[in-house]
């Protein structure tokens, strides 16, 4: 039985060899089983009586010796000093899984909210001349996130910090990227210019709503993508590569369903024809490809109230798909979300830890995987002047 392959997964290579040799050679990226675990509870930038966070496994080996090898012992002792990476209160966990890959401790910082829900944020360690790195996605409660990321921002330009990268795992207010019907916003913009004129000077975001969105900024971005980690977790689980589709739930994620599918084995694509009467409000029409017998791969930039890809999934089984599988980057999870994801119509739901799971979202069927490594990687390129697009070839 063929089992599927994962072609030109990317490469994640320890730093040291990276700066020796500036010279980037394809290699498997790295397998990573890190499942949810409850958030871990910060203050003033160190770990507060909680657990430490889950170390991610390469290749069905734990990090932890990895971490602590002489060459990322070397990194940090010639980086550290001009290196930071803080975080917000809106994902510590990943921000802390971040620093560990790079060897390095979190920023000290302190956030904390007035009684009239001010936000106040100082920085309890020298940033001058720094190469400063704020780990903060805009998730829910969007506009708590979005508010504390820009004074983040404002702090680290007032401490005279030399350069500071917004490192955004999910941007919120993506979907509002253009205008459908009259008088409507285009937030996205509005948001890339609070982030710009707070004082960032480069941003790093991880699969955006659409592709356009770098456009909105007048600073260089970094786009990088969840799909390697996950395209290596649907590899592990041997599925035969004859039996597989790989279904864009709508027409505008052709294009990233087309891009999955090619590394999983060259796998033929499906696409769900709906048509959308409302926000969060979805009718599915018509499915174009054959899935009868086979496996589908359900793919999706993110899940918010799960309307879509549920209705996707029941016209799958209606066509006569086996099973299908939910993969998706960000996992807003709005009500309804978890009770249509957990009705039985999937096999499993494969998300990412860009927007922390709590307890109460968790059901059987759900796998969270870690982007700490991929990110990590890409601060460390950012900050030595490597190439990031090498790591997706």
């Amino acid at each position: 039985m063929a089992s599927i392959v994962c072609q030109s997964s990317g490469v994640i290579a320890p730093a040291e060899h990276l700066r020796r040799q500036r010279h980037f050679t394809s290699s498997p990226l790295f397998t990573v089983s890190c499942k949810s675990m409850e958030p871990l509870k910060y203050g003033n930038g160190a770990a507060a009586a909680a657990p430490p966070p889950c170390i991610p496994m390469i290749n069905g080996h734990s990090m932890s010796g990895f971490l602590t090898s002489p060459r990322l012992q070397d990194f940090g002792s010639k980086h550290e000093s001009r290196l930071r990476i803080f975080s917000g209160t809106a994902n510590p966990a990943l921000s802390q899984e971040i620093a560990s890959y790079l060897g390095l401790d979190l920023g000290k910082i302190m956030i904390k909210r007035f009684a009239d829900g001010e936000i106040y944020v100082q920085l309890q360690e020298s940033v001058r001349g720094c190469d400063v790195f704020l780990v903060q996605p805009t998730c829910p409660p969007a506009n708590e996130n979005l508010m504390e990321l820009l004074v983040m921002i404002d702090a680290c330009r007032r401490a005279s910090a030399k350069n500071i990268t917004a490192v955004i795992p999910y941007f919120g207010y993506a979907r509002a990227d253009r205008k459908t019907q009259g008088r409507e916003s285009i937030a996205a913009k509005l948001v890339a210019n609070l982030i710009t004129e707070a004082g960032a000077n480069r941003v790093l975001a991880c699969d955006l709503h659409s592709g356009q969105s770098m456009g909105y900024f007048d600073i260089p971005v970094d786009h990088v993508y969840g799909q390697p980690v996950i395209l290596d977790y649907l590899a592990s689980k041997t599925i035969c590569s004859d039996d597989l589709v790989v279904v864009s739930p709508d027409v505008g994620g052709v294009a990233r369903a087309r891009a999955f599918a090619k590394k999983l084995s060259d796998a033929p694509l499906a696409i769900v024809d709906k048509r959308r009467h409302g926000h969060n409000v979805a009718e599915v029409m018509n499915l174009i490809g054959d899935v009868r017998g086979k496996v589908a791969v359900v793919v999706d930039d993110m899940i918010d109230t799960a309307g879509t890809i549920t209705k996707g999934a029941e016209l799958l089984h209606q066509e006569g798909a086996r099973e299908v599988y939910a993969c998706s980057t960000h996992a807003v999870f709005s009500p309804p979300a978890i009770e249509r994801l957990s009705s039985g119509l999937f096999q499993e739901v494969i998300i990412t830890n860009t927007i922390p799971v709590m307890e109460q979202k968790n059901f059987p069927q759900l796998t969270v995987l870690s982007v700490a490594n991929l990110l990590g990687e890409t601060i460390w390129r950012v900050h030595d002047d490597c190439s990031v697009s090498s790591i997706f070839q």
